[in-house]
């Protein structure tokens, strides 16, 4: 048993490094776009990848909260049941996401699909709409990309064909994006606002403190 974790965290880290950094860059600068200018991003997937585009959502919204002046605008499209199973009853289950998009989604908002087959019909319905609304369209996918390759603007492809090592990174990739975005956009400018005001930004939520002091998680 521990030959096959070791080989599978082996076959992880070689998918890893061979991620193509240039795509993750590219949507690191759609997405920091989007917030400078008050855009919504809407997120989605099915199944794991519901769970990966709720985790994205989770971060960029909550992630980047203390202390920074500007918000991200996000919404996951998989997250209101209520909504996804009525479309689904109602009409078809490939228009759960692109209904929801329909009464939304303006020029300019960014418009995020996970899908490791790059094939899913919901996710493609709904990146055509965005398309046809002038968004921006982001597409996480695995080899051979499926058609949300070539249809999304942006296209990150694990180099992979194993559906379990292509959500694994695209979780990484999710992570390595949101901290790059705090890191490289959201502290430099809080650190240029403190110092133009001369005092520091105080976090716009405090953590919650135990008796002792301690952080509560």
């Amino acid at each position: 048993m521990a030959d096959y974790a070791r080989a599978y965290l082996e076959r992880t880290a070689d998918i890893a490094m061979r991620i193509p950094t240039d795509a993750a860059a590219r949507i690191v600068r759609v997405l920091i776009e989007a917030c400078e200018a008050g855009r919504t991003v809407f997120v989605m997937g099915n199944g794991g990848s519901s769970a990966t585009a709720t985790h994205f959502a989770n971060d960029l919204g909550k992630g980047g909260v203390s202390g920074f002046p500007k918000r991200f605008k996000v919404i996951c499209l998989n997250d209101n049941m209520a909504l996804v199973t009525a479309w689904a009853n109602d009409t078809d289950y490939q228009r759960i996401f692109a209904e929801q998009l329909r009464n939304f989604v303006e020029p300019g908002d960014v418009v995020v699909g996970f899908s490791g087959s790059g094939n899913s019909p919901n996710v493609l319905n709904a990146i055509r709409l965005a398309k046809e609304r002038r968004a921006v369209t982001v597409g996480f996918t695995g080899l051979p990309g499926g058609l949300l390759r070539n249809l999304a603007d942006h296209c990150l492809v694990v180099p992979s064909t194993d559906m379990q090592h292509i959500e694994d990174l695209h979780l990484v990739v999710a992570h390595l994006i949101y901290s790059q975005i705090r890191d490289e956009y959201m502290r430099p400018l809080e650190a240029a606002l403190a110092g133009r005001d001369g005092i520091p930004l105080e976090p716009l939520i405090q953590p919650a403190r135990s008796a002792r002091g301690q952080v509560l998680k």
